[in-house]
């Protein structure tokens, strides 16, 4: 009956799905790419396993919102941007089903996000991929999400930097390619 930590409240009570349980699940989803964290995740003590619980509180107000964004950005992000998308999320997330807005005023709220560049602290950024001891291509998969998602957050016309790597693999975010060579450093030239 839905899926843990994405389901709309009204769902879980009643087994009803609608269109305002859609845009719950996306204010979740929204969530997640807001503060690099899962849903669910019972690592966390107390309020902080549920995602949604947790960060509500945070959301109305722009004065909290850092605690909530995802410190992996290390700040490089447009503030106006995080601002906007927090409150569609915030919105999306509405207890009530009639007080959420319609998928496409979602979409249309975060559409102009995508040309907002002006505020986005100018600077390089730097991930670090460990090396791979068992050969599993997980950690190039989470390498190339964490860079789309700075990209994104961050406008790609406006985050260039660099990517630097450690053991003997390196993530491009330019091309999504994987290497065995040796470390290096890779220019992300905003593409």
């Amino acid at each position: 009956m839905g899926t843990h930590g994405y389901a709309a409240p009204e769902y879980i009570l009643t087994g009803h799905l609608t269109s305002k349980s859609d845009v719950y699940s996306f204010g979740v989803v929204l969530l997640e790419l807001l503060s690099g964290r899962r849903s669910v995740d019972r690592r966390r003590r107390g309020r902080e396993q549920h995602l949604v619980d947790w960060a509500r509180p945070h959301l109305r107000h722009p004065e909290r919102l850092h605690r909530v964004m995802d410190p992996s950005l290390d700040g490089q992000y447009s503030a106006r941007a995080a601002r906007e998308a927090a409150t569609v999320a915030y919105r999306c997330l509405h207890s009530v089903p009639k007080s959420r807005p319609t998928m496409r005023a979602a979409v249309d709220a975060l559409e102009p996000l995508l040309a907002v560049c002006g505020d986005v602290p100018a600077g390089p950024f730097v991930y670090t991929v460990p090396p791979e001891p068992d050969g599993s291509d997980e950690a190039a998969a989470t390498a190339t999400a964490a860079v789309a998602r700075k990209k994104c957050l961050a406008s790609a016309a406006h985050a260039k930097g660099e990517l630097r790597t450690t053991g003997s693999r390196h993530v491009s975010s330019v091309a999504g390619q994987r290497s065995s060579s040796s470390p290096e450093q890779i220019t992300d030239r905003g593409a």
